[in-house]
């Protein structure tokens, strides 16, 4: 049923009336109608009021009409507010908007509701290392409904950016190294949230309004440090880190968050060239841009000016929503009086701003999103979490499997030791911040529940997350403490080597703690940590089998582990039903299909390290008189431990070569390429497929490889598929030196396989 709401301006609630039924078809004329009609009605400051997005500080229930933020609500200086959890805050908090201010305008409500709400899916680098885009949009779909039956309407996710780097923390919510897969993932994610016909986006009331960040270049800072500045040609900009950000453009996306780090020496935020001239004038975006918590602010210590210039400099640029700064409200007043800030600058920001509500349905129905009887129905249920622990297990990456420890046999004892063992807190993985983390098993306790009867499950902590205590604390925030053990290492380890004694088999959960990667949590040391390392030794003294169950949220340095250990699974964050999704690979139910997104280096001193680069002109290659004088290093190779598209199964797969169309591509068709690929083990099992073609001779350089084309495909023991890529112009594109989209003549290499050094290969001449 409609609401309707009350009004002082009997007009505005006119109009509103007037528009209701055609604002269901979303029409463009109307909204414009609309809302040309509500701005005459606004105040200069009821307009800066709508840019402004404060933190939700003491609002909650009970409290709202006496706090700060409510006072600042019912004045209309505030278009919305976010991290706020529970529709019945978010109702109350809503009707002081529509009820008490002058003009009734609804309020956004955003959070980060990065991979899923209460029902946690793997953290977005695992999600990727699914290859699997209909599992991805799924995720977001269910974290869809989840937050809009707790009243949210925008969520601050996908985040899109490209990093190749994994000393940054923030790579556990990106999807990894390489544009196009980054790409098909932000329009599935989009799609996921808002919904996959564009023409009908966010009209139902479990739709939300997406924001694709950090625009732009944020996973590009320079010494892995968080919030650092990013400098980079544009050549390179266009050619390998935007694409993700246009992607989600192209897919509807209706918000943009502005990145904290500098581009070509002007801070995001404030970047005209890249939220104008870009965003809007070339790509089209036609949503609204938001700051980053405190964005606007932190400016000032970039040092562009004090807090009135670098407002009026995020304005100007085309920022349209300040994130708790509070800049705009505090000093667009003077700017414009000033001249500053033209007045035709703030009323476009805030037309955007209630176009975006407009668009959700929220003037139509303010209480759209506040049916106090769904989060009963439609959060945490069976069907989410069945879902949950489906995409997790199809997540995990078998990185490696000697004499084939994996899968386990569903009998004897197996130990858990380790301290990521029996921690519940910590199975979602950071970013995660609507969890129930006390409701979701450790991996001990879910390991226990689903072996009962067949497998006797025991455990022992072996040591504490990492040796110093202060480190520690730092690693396990927001309530993911792991409760360190005020024991000896030796009192530790003494019990799991008891415990591990009495077992057939050793699962070791090792790694990283959920706060150890993500938001400020950048590493100059990628290795299993001090006490763990020394567990991890004993344990395997033992000769029992040894399966590193490895929790991270960013590719660590293995390369100890890889020469010593029998079995590796990479399991990363799964989510609230991890602890059941690695029982099922662990014992077989579930053959492990994850391929990595992010190349795993052998040390620290390789980074960045990544699949597509270039080659020098003196690459790495074998000869006597320049076997000194090439680009390597005298301490290590320049291969990665784990590339790029790497994963193992529990089954073997064989690629037939690659059968061409044709071997010429004209200016106009495509040329298909045809592989066989044939299940040639023992188990069902899934397999990514992988295309990457090589421009050999470019008007610039080019990479050695570039992935352009993917299908994961199921294939039962013994089983054979043909799987085929259409390869067109449009794949061969690059931009040159000038940034003009180009495919030039000559010769590819078309290869095809299952990681992106395990390749087949043919050649293709472009005319």
């Amino acid at each position: 049923m409609k609401v309707i709401f009350r009004k002082t301006s009997l007009l505005l609630l006119g109009a509103l009336m007037s528009i209701s039924a055609a604002q269901a078809q979303k029409s463009p004329l109307d909204m414009d109608r609309f809302i040309d009609a509500l701005m005459k009605k606004m105040t200069v400051e009821e307009k800066i009021g709508q840019l402004n997005l404060p933190v939700t500080g003491d609002i909650t229930t009970g409290q709202a009409k006496s706090s700060d933020v409510a006072t600042k609500i019912e004045k209309g200086m505030v278009g919305g507010l976010f991290n706020l959890k529970g529709v019945d805050r978010i109702l109350e908090v809503q009707k002081l908007a529509v009820e008490k201010s002058r003009l009734g305008i609804p309020l956004l409500f955003g959070m980060d509701v990065i991979h899923g709400y209460e029902t946690i899916f793997p953290i977005p680098l695992g999600l990727s290392c699914t290859w699997d885009m209909a599992a991805i949009q799924r995720s977001a779909r269910i974290a869809a409904i989840e937050a809009s039956a707790d009243g949210i309407s925008w969520t601050f996710s996908p985040m899109v950016d490209i990093s190749r780097d994994p000393r940054w923390g923030r790579v556990s919510e990106g999807s990894g190294e390489d544009p196009f897969l980054g790409g098909a993932i932000a329009q599935a994610m989009v799609y996921g949230y808002q919904g996959a016909n564009q023409e009908e986006q966010l009209r139902r009331n479990d739709e939300i309004m997406a924001c694709v960040k950090h625009f732009a270049l944020y996973g590009a800072g320079e010494a892995g440090r968080d919030y650092n500045t990013v400098d980079m040609s544009h050549n390179r900009m266009f050619n390998e880190y935007m694409y993700p950000y246009e992607a989600a453009v192209e897919a509807g996306v209706g918000s943009v968050m502005a990145s904290f780090n500098e581009v070509d020496g002007i801070p995001a935020t404030g970047n005209k060239w890249l939220m104008t001239d870009l965003l809007r004038d070339k790509w089209g975006f036609q949503g609204f841009v938001v700051t980053d918590f405190t964005g606007i602010s932190e400016m000032i210590e970039h040092g562009v000016g004090d807090l009135q210039t670098v407002s009026a400099l995020a304005l100007n640029a085309g920022v349209d929503m300040d994130m708790v700064s509070e800049g705009f409200v505090g000093t667009l007043m003077k700017s414009i009086k000033e001249g500053k800030v033209r007045m035709a600058t703030l009323n476009t920001a805030c037309r955007r701003i209630l176009e975006a509500k407009y668009k959700l349905g929220l003037f139509d129905n303010p209480y759209k999103y506040c049916d106090v009887n769904r989060p009963k129905r439609d959060i945490f249920t069976k069907e989410h979490r069945d879902e949950a622990r489906k995409i997790a297990a199809g997540s995990f990456v078998l990185l490696k499997n000697d004499a084939s420890v994996l899968p386990l046999k569903k009998q004897g004892t197996v130990a858990v030791i380790g301290p990521l063992g029996n921690s519940r807190s910590n199975m979602p993985g950071t970013w995660s911040v609507a969890a129930r983390l006390n409701d979701y098993p450790s991996l001990y306790e879910g390991l226990k529940e689903m072996m009962a009867g067949k497998v006797n499950i025991t455990y022992a902590k072996g040591s504490n997350l990492v040796g110093d205590a202060a480190y520690e604390e730092r690693a396990t925030m927001f309530g993911r403490s792991l409760n360190r053990d005020n024991r000896t290492d030796k009192e530790l380890l003494d019990e799991a080597l008891k415990v591990a004694a009495g077992a057939d088999v050793i699962v070791a959960a090792l790694g990283e703690s959920s706060e150890m990667s993500g938001e400020s949590s950048s590493r100059t040391e990628l290795g299993l940590p001090d006490v763990q390392h020394t567990l991890l030794e004993a344990l395997l003294k033992t000769g029992k089998p040894v399966v590193l169950t490895l929790f991270t949220g960013r590719p660590l340095t293995l390369n100890w582990e890889q020469e010593h250990v029998p079995a590796i699974l990479n399991v990363w964050f799964g989510g609230s039903e991890a602890a059941y999704a690695i029982g099922d690979v662990l014992f077989g139910d579930v053959n492990p299909s994850g391929k990595l997104t992010m190349t795993f280096p052998k040390n620290v001193g390789q980074i960045p390290l990544f699949y597509n680069h270039k080659n020098t002109g003196r690459p790495l290659a074998e000869g006597k008189w320049f076997e000194k004088f090439r680009s390597n290093y005298l301490d290590v190779d320049n291969e990665p431990l784990y590339p790029f598209g790497y994963g193992l199964s529990y089954t073997t797969f064989q690629y037939s070569d690659i059968a061409l169309s044709m071997p010429t591509l004209g200016k106009d068709g495509s040329v298909t390429a045809v592989v066989t690929v044939t299940n040639t083990g023992k188990h069902d099992g899934a397999e990514v497929v992988q295309l990457y073609i090589r421009d050999l001779v470019g008007s610039i350089t080019r990479p050695v490889r570039e992935l352009k084309g993917f299908n994961k495909i199921f294939l039962r023991a013994g089983e054979s598929k043909t799987v085929s890529f259409k390869i067109t112009r449009d794949l061969l594109r690059f931009y040159d030196y000038e940034l003009n989209y180009v495919a030039e003549p000559g010769d590819f290499d078309i290869m095809i396989g299952g990681s992106s050094q395990a390749v087949k290969t043919a050649r293709l001449t472009l005319k």
